[in-house]
């Protein structure tokens, strides 16, 4: 039985991880924390995530979560800041941690890496197995078409989304980036006004925010007379909770280091060395 404590419980992500885990027979939820001073504090965590009772508390303080949960592994999508704050309190606990917060900065990154110098973490800004397939993909396309072809990547997002790319459209720019020897500067985010002609070797990045679009992400290789498209639509939260519990049952039999969802896969050749 895999013991596993939940972070933001009562969240859109939160509550689903929770629904999930609950519902696995070789999982068990025995924790799950939300922000200080939430109204669903001591709550059961199965209430406070609109499922059935777990028999466990809301705590505000993953430390206290973790010594009363005894957990195999910490399943976090909550926001970089508090992901990286929980990071570190699984590293002190030596507890293995599943990550799929997006909005990481360079520095907040290496952070993550860090804390996984003592626990093995996989970090994703997206757990879902088609997603991480397209990203695979893309790079390969990358590779075969070269740079004969201009790339622009679009994604979709509900309104409620406060970061922007999203992790995902920028986890697709580098692996493209990658696979084309193109650094981060090549990326393009937003054009307004007088712009001028298209650079070579640029990837554009583009953001939509509408609605309850769960996530849309489409990859487009412009050539002479020709295109090539990608594209992946989520209709729901599900994929995200599968691919992390697919994640989480991966994690624990793993030495420190910091993985993705390639490794996890098995994507990845060959694979990523611990950090």
């Amino acid at each position: 039985m895999i013991r596993t404590i939940v972070t933001g419980v009562n969240g859109r992500m939160g509550a689903t991880l929770v629904r999930m885990v609950g519902s696995e027979a070789d999982m068990r939820v025995v924790g799950g924390t939300e922000r200080k001073g939430s109204e669903f504090l001591g709550v059961d965590v199965g209430a406070a995530a609109r499922f059935k009772e777990v028999g466990v508390p809301v705590r505000d303080d993953l430390d206290r979560a973790i010594a009363e949960g005894r957990p195999d592994v910490v399943i976090d999508f909550t926001a970089a800041s508090a992901s990286l704050a929980h990071a570190r309190i699984c590293a002190e606990k030596k507890v293995p941690m599943v990550i799929g917060s997006t909005g990481f900065t360079p520095e907040t990154k290496a952070e993550v890496a860090e804390a996984a110098r003592k626990i093995p973490v996989v970090m994703a800004p997206n757990m879902s197995v088609g997603v991480n397939l397209i990203i695979k993909m893309a790079g390969q396309l990358a590779k075969s078409l070269g740079d004969g072809f201009d790339v622009e990547i679009v994604e979709a997002h509900h309104r409620m989304k406060k970061d922007a790319p999203s992790g995902t459209a920028l986890r697709l720019a580098e692996e493209i980036a990658g696979v084309l020897g193109r650094k981060s500067s090549t990326f393009r985010t937003a054009r307004v006004g007088q712009v001028g002609e298209r650079p070579a070797g640029e990837i554009g990045i583009q953001s939509i925010r509408g609605g309850d679009v769960v996530g849309e992400h489409t990859v487009i290789f412009f050539g002479e007379g020709e295109r090539v498209e990608l594209i992946h639509r989520a209709l729901n939260r599900d994929q995200f909770a599968k691919g992390a519990l697919r994640a989480a049952r991966w994690v624990i039999a793993q030495p420190s280091g910091l993985y993705d969802m390639q490794d996890v896969l098995g994507l990845r050749n060959p694979p990523a060395a611990p950090a």
